[in-house]
């Protein structure tokens, strides 16, 4: 080629360039030249879905991308065509076509290079060249050479500041043209990505660089014609030129590779060309040295070394990046490195990345650039914050892991941004708009600290932006929410968590007066936005970072299923499937640690669940929190089991007949062992259903009840239950407890206590027994007083069947009662409807036009002759007599016979075919359901509820004794508030207790065994 040819050529591409610009008013960070139009001669399909797919998400990754294309009808163009418009609709839906090739918002560009006329098109860019030396392929190449020598501003719009635009070749199918194309721009030091599996000339050369020897056969196969040997020679010398430099090819095989995969490989070979063109200019410049140097006495050996030791020394002086923006600038001060860095903000937003198929080189090369400009000036405190807040944007977590591991901390002014454009819904109004995604949940569990976390930074960022008057005011807005410690977005975080464990906030507010304290935030600031973002791979990664992992995972294990169910409740399912999984996730991961401390050291294991920690205001222990959260597998682990039977017996041996022998050796361990107590306990209710059963079988009558005998029982039942009710109240409530673990409002404590199903029957007892002493004494009506009295008897008999709840034989038994009870329930509700419509039938049928139902007394309502018959019908009490209209006249039927209808009997008989056959044949099936799933969890089971009784009676004492020593020990929980808050002082200000040290070291050490234990099962669940 001429110079006169060579310089035309050159215009033509600059002026392409500018008309390309004019059209899309924006320099690219990334290009994407697709080639390989051809015909084809072999009919052989490829995934052409795959690509498309692959090919639109790393352009989203690379920022502003052009996607460069010969705009023809062939089957790769179309392709491209096909999924730049699927990127439209998916991205603007029905505005796509009224969102022009210019638009801001549309950051991929569509461009056509064509040398044919070809008809415009308002969402891409139409190029015609007049390609008069050598076609359109070869104008192609100039231009892709012309744009790889183009600058742009990548970290911000200083002119001063410029990197050279990264430019990639995809080689999709293609002909014998495509091979050369492909040489020459590897001649060029121009990025090229076969795509395998397309066929043809991809595929060609990557059987070449494998296996050469099978060129000619290969060839022949993959385009279906005949090789000339001049044509055969030519293409195996391109294939040759690309063998050479295959360093700077990347393969994606479009069969196995994940489509996501496409935007790592893209920027390593982008950065492998760069990096080549570096060593290329290195070794030149020192060969140029070398000749105008005069030769020394020097042997060679001693030269090559020198030279290798200078050629080494000067690779290392200057990373990538720096040798980059040197081109350009003469010096790069610290105030201009963290503008660099911090300017990205400005860049469009990308779709969140998956970490499986990233790596430290994907797509956008930004973070390879702040990196290497944060290595090489060694400004990791100033700007490293920045880097590590766009990294958890994007859910870089390679840079996540490096940065944190490097010391880089987030700073308090980081997590506004970072809450407002990870968590927020940007397509909805906060205050109006019911968007069902994580914004909306937060909206109504707390609404106000929702609206911290999601609404108030980018409305007030919207309106300083709009440059309102009351900017000033907005500016306030923003400094409180980065730096408040009551107002700010960390603290509602914090409140909004508590809320959701339904615990009280516990020191909320920073009390640190250290500056550099209040200005970052730690690892559990990111891992409660990780949280809330539904971030599984960070979240991990702070979780490790953090300390008393147990508890930390197990409340971030209860946090994320509770935000699972009321996902659920506004039927989120995705959503509730996907925070139910990262759930499973932690509770998995915390069990893996139970599982080795208990191999590494058992007592401290044991011990370990009963640690407590401050978590973003939540003080509780591991055991607790799983107890409360009904985390069945975690209060069963041989750790919890470990821990239970230690306070079970008191740290005595864990052996009945062991353990009552040490009565006599360690009398005081004995007596406060709540074994002990759990025993004489109940041996005081035995008596009582004694004197209970004599009372109401002899002296309620109010002749019997002035005997002496009568009156002991009744009064040794009443002291009973008053002293037994105390400490039931001091249970639910915990007001004299020695320490309060369950840190929850009044409302919320009486509701989990009535959850529980033999709390619910204590209640109900004491109910029964207060209404039976009114009607006794106030109505005076003793029938109806004996019946209360009676029935309060018999639900305290069933009260006392949780003394067996503790044997492991007889407890699960229990448990399975209990749980047939709610299936029973269940059965009884669908069967009164059914028995109450049945039994209207058979009634206005009999009895028509009947219109006394609720004359006399209640007891003689007609109601209740509706629901008798077929009730018990369904215990196959048929009762023929009623439905032939034979039976006597009924006392509650004022005289009326019934009549005889057919009709009756026909309804009859279908009604016992569905009792018998269908609803009670339900039951039993639903029964042998519950039964299965019972029997399989019974060990879970048995021990949360043996859980329930140690936690119950390390404090209680047995009634009535604990009415002899309730004002005690209101005194002294009165005076224990003053005397423990001086003691904490005391132990915490003297260093010189061993004792209390040694508690100190015990606690960190499991707490360290947590983390190397936490690290090594990484990434392994």
């Amino acid at each position: 080629m001429s110079m006169d040819e060579c310089s035309k050529n050159i215009s033509n591409v600059r002026n392409t360039w500018e008309e390309i610009m004019n059209e899309v008013k924006v320099t690219p960070t990334m290009v994407f030249s697709v080639i390989g139009d051809s015909d084809s001669f072999v009919p052989r399909p490829w995934p052409t879905t795959v690509f498309q797919t692959a090919l639109i998400e790393a352009a989203k990754c690379g920022g502003e991308t052009w996607i460069l294309y010969s705009g023809s009808e062939q089957w790769v163009s179309k392709a491209v065509r096909d999924a730049y418009l699927k990127y439209g609709n998916r991205e603007f839906g029905t505005k796509n076509l009224k969102r022009l090739k210019d638009d801001t918002n549309r950051h991929i560009k569509l461009i056509s290079i064509t040398d044919t006329k070809k008809k415009g098109n308002p969402i891409e860019t139409v190029v015609q060249c007049s390609c008069e030396n050598e076609g359109l392929d070869s104008f192609l190449l100039e231009f892709e050479k012309f744009v790889s020598e183009q600058e742009v501003s990548f970290f911000s719009q200083r002119n001063d500041f410029r990197m050279p635009i990264p430019i990639a070749i995809i080689v999709c199918e293609g002909d014998v043209q495509t091979v050369a194309h492909t040489a020459e721009a590897l001649q060029h030091r121009l990025p090229v990505i076969i795509m395998k599996g397309s066929g043809k000339a991809a595929d060609l050369i990557l059987v070449y660089l494998e296996r050469s020897d099978e060129l000619r056969k290969e060839a022949g196969i993959l385009f279906g014609m005949k090789f000339e040997d001049t044509l055969f020679s030519l293409l195996k010398k391109y294939l040759e030129i690309i063998r050479e430099n295959k360093d700077l090819v990347g393969v994606f095989d479009l069969n196995f590779d994940d489509p996501l995969k496409l935007s790592s490989i893209i920027g390593e070979t982008v950065v492998s060309c760069w990096s080549v063109e570096k060593n290329l200019t290195a070794n030149k410049q020192e060969v140029e040295k070398d000749t105008t140097q005069i030769p020394q006495e020097t042997t060679s050996e001693e030269t090559i070394n020198s030279d290798v030791l200078k050629d080494s020394l000067a690779m290392t002086s200057s990373s990538i990046t720096m040798q980059q923006l040197k081109k350009n600038s003469m010096k790069l001060e610290k105030i201009t490195i963290k503008k660099l860095i911090e300017s990205y903000k400005k860049q469009p937003r990308r779709d969140v990345l998956d970490p499986s198929f990233t790596s430290p080189t994907s797509l956008p090369l930004y973070f390879y650039f702040g990196f290497q400009l944060l290595q090489e000036s060694n400004q990791w405190e100033e700007c490293g914050h920045i880097l590590l807040l766009e990294a958890l944007k994007e859910n870089r977590c390679d840079y996540v892991r490096v940065l944190l591991d490097r010391g880089v901390k987030l700073t308090k002014k980081n997590l506004p941004e970072l809450y407002a454009q990870t968590v927020t819904c940007e397509t909805c109004k906060f205050k109006k708009h019911d968007c069902f995604h994580m914004q909306w949940i937060l909206k109504q569990i707390l609404p106000p600290e929702a609206e911290t976390l999601c609404y108030k930074y980018a409305h007030a960022m919207k309106r300083i932006q709009r440059k309102e008057s009351s900017s000033d005011k907005y500016e306030d807005i923003i400094k409180n929410l980065k730096y408040d410690p009551n107002k700010s977005v960390a603290a509602s975080a914090k409140r909004l968590c508590c809320k959701i464990l339904q615990y009280k906030a516990l020191n909320i507010e920073e009390q640190n007066t250290n500056e550099e304290a209040m200005n970052t935030s730690d690892t559990s600031d990111i891992l409660l936005w990780a949280i809330f973002a539904n971030r599984k791979e960070i979240a991990e990664i702070c979780w490790l970072r953090g300390t008393d992992h147990i508890l930390s995972g197990l409340i971030c294990s209860v946090l994320l299923h509770k935000l699972s169910k009321r996902a659920l409740r506004v039927k989120e399912h995705c959503l509730s499937e996907d925070l139910e999984e990262h759930a499973k996730l932690f509770e998995q991961r915390c069990i893996k640690i139970m599982d080795g401390m208990y191999r590494e050291d058992t007592k401290h294991a044991a011990k370990a669940m009963d640690d407590e920690a401050v978590i973003w205001g939540v003080q509780t222990s591991p055991l607790t929190i799983a107890y409360e959260n009904f985390m069945y597998e975690i209060v069963a682990h041989t750790c919890s089991r470990k821990n239970m039977n230690r306070k079970w017996y008191n740290k005595l041996p864990p052996n009945l007949i062991q353990f009552f022998k040490s009565a006599f050796q360690k009398k005081k361990q004995f007596v406060t062992a709540p074994l002990t107590k759990y025993i004489f306990n109940y041996m005081m209710f035995f008596t009582v259903l004694v004197a209970y059963s004599a009372f109401v079988l002899t002296s309620i009558h109010t002749d019997y009840y002035k005997q002496g005998v009568g009156k002991i029982f009744e009064y040794y039942v009443y002291i009973w239950a008053f002293g037994d009710f105390v400490e039931e109240a001091i249970s639910c409530f915990g007001v004299l407890k020695s320490e309060s673990r369950f840190r929850r409002s009044y409302l919320l404590r009486i509701k989990r206590y009535l959850n529980d199903f033999w709390n619910a029957v204590d209640v109900l007892s004491y109910i029964l027994l207060i209404l039976a002493l009114i009607v006794r004494h106030a109505v005076e009506d003793i029938p109806v007083a004996r019946r209360m009295f009676s029935f309060s008897l018999l639900i305290m008999y069933l009260r006392f069947l949780e003394v067996f709840l503790i044997n492991h034989k007889i407890g699960p038994t229990l448990i399975m009662i209990k749980e047939m009870l709610k299936d029973l329930l269940r059965f009884l509700l669908i069967a009164f409807f059914v028995v109450l419509g049945v039994g209207i039938y058979y009634h206005a049928n009999q009895y028509p036009d009947y219109q006394n139902f609720w004359s006399g007394g209640w007891t003689e309502w007609r109601i209740w002759d509706l629901i008798y018959y077929p009730y018990w019908q369904i215990y196959a009490e048929i009762n023929l007599e009623y439905l032939q209209a034979e039976e006597p006249i009924s006392p509650g039927s004022n005289n009326i016979p019934p009549q005889k209808d057919w009709s009756v009997v026909a309804v009859a008989a279908a009604y016992l075919l569905f009792a018998h056959l269908l609803l009670v044949n339900l039951v039993i099936a639903m029964f042998s359901y519950t039964f299965e799933r019972v029997q399989k969890n019974s060990e879970k089971l048995w021990w949360y509820e043996r859980y329930t009784a140690i936690n119950d009676y390390s404090w209680r004492i047995p009634s009535p004794i604990n009415l002899i020593c309730t004002p005690c020990r209101i005194s002294r929980k009165c005076k224990g508030i003053t005397c423990c808050t001086q003691d904490k002082k005391k132990i915490w200000s003297n260093d010189g207790e061993n004792e209390d040290r040694q508690t100190v070291t015990t606690k960190e050490y499991r707490t360290e065994l947590q983390r190397m234990i936490a690290c090594s099962i990484y990434n392994k669940i």
